[in-house]
């Protein structure tokens, strides 16, 4: 009782002190961390640390709202995760299917457009089909949530290029002029969310300190926060801190 009164005072002043002017306008986030938090809290199995964890994401989009927070990319699965035992995976795709029914509502409330990105093709078509109806449910809204699933940072890069050489084909066939348009600039306007801007801030939980491809390519220029906590784990207070690093931090561009 005493120790929530003492973090509900905390995160007040947390968000007292913080910069609103400065806040990023793209988080993106690594959901990691939920069997190392079955295991050390006792859990009988996975399936209760997702459930966790899902709740706290739902948390967490709340939280982002509250904060006006104009897009989030939320990474929950990789193209990695999926060479896992399927005792393992047939869980946590359970729980994401239940997690993408409850979504639209949700963020219907916060005003909030739904879109998944990643290789989609490569997942059961059951949680495939709990995304796109999700998606079709929530398509729009003055904020954006991607969810990052099946995804991986290099292949989103590899479906970039071949997008753009598809479509530069298509107005001409020289090889010269062809590699002659293909720059920075262009390659990026084929990423799965060109019509974002870059994120601002990566968080990362779990205490792990790499980004293990989540956006490579967008990252480029920004901020990482690595937090000690397994995801089920992350407060509100974890977030204000990661968002008072962010808008204290001299932010630098090139190097």
């Amino acid at each position: 009782m005493a120790l929530g009164l003492l973090y509900r005072i905390y995160e007040r002043n947390l968000l007292q002190g913080l910069d609103k002017d400065r806040f990023p306008r793209h988080i993106g986030i690594v959901l990691d961390g939920h069997r190392r938090y079955a295991r050390e809290e006792g859990l009988s199995s996975y399936t209760e640390s997702y459930r966790v964890g899902m709740a706290r994401f739902e948390e967490f989009l709340g939280w982002a709202n509250e904060l006006e927070i104009p897009a989030v990319t939320a990474w929950v699965l990789s193209r990695e995760n999926l060479a896992r035992p399927a005792e393992e995976l047939e869980p946590y795709f359970d729980v994401l299917v239940e997690l993408f029914g409850r979504l639209p509502e949700e963020c219907a409330e916060f005003d909030m457009g739904i879109r998944f990105i990643g290789s989609l093709d490569l997942l059961p078509d059951r949680l495939v089909a709990a995304a796109k109806a999700a998606e079709e449910a929530q398509p729009s809204g003055a904020r954006r949530l991607n969810i990052a699933m099946g995804y991986g940072g290099r292949q989103e890069i590899v479906d970039a290029a071949r997008d753009l050489v598809e479509k530069l084909m298509t107005e001409t066939t020289d090889p010269a002029a062809v590699a002659a348009r293909i720059d920075a600039e262009a390659l990026a306007a084929h990423m799965y969310s060109s019509d974002l801007p870059d994120p601002d801030l990566l968080i990362r939980t779990s205490g792990e300190s790499r980004l293990s491809g989540f956006l490579l390519w967008q990252s480029a220029y920004a901020e990482f926060v690595f937090v000690d906590v397994n995801w089920p784990a992350f407060r509100r207070v974890d977030f204000l801190r990661a968002l008072r690093d962010f808008t204290t931090r001299s932010r630098r561009y090139g190097k």
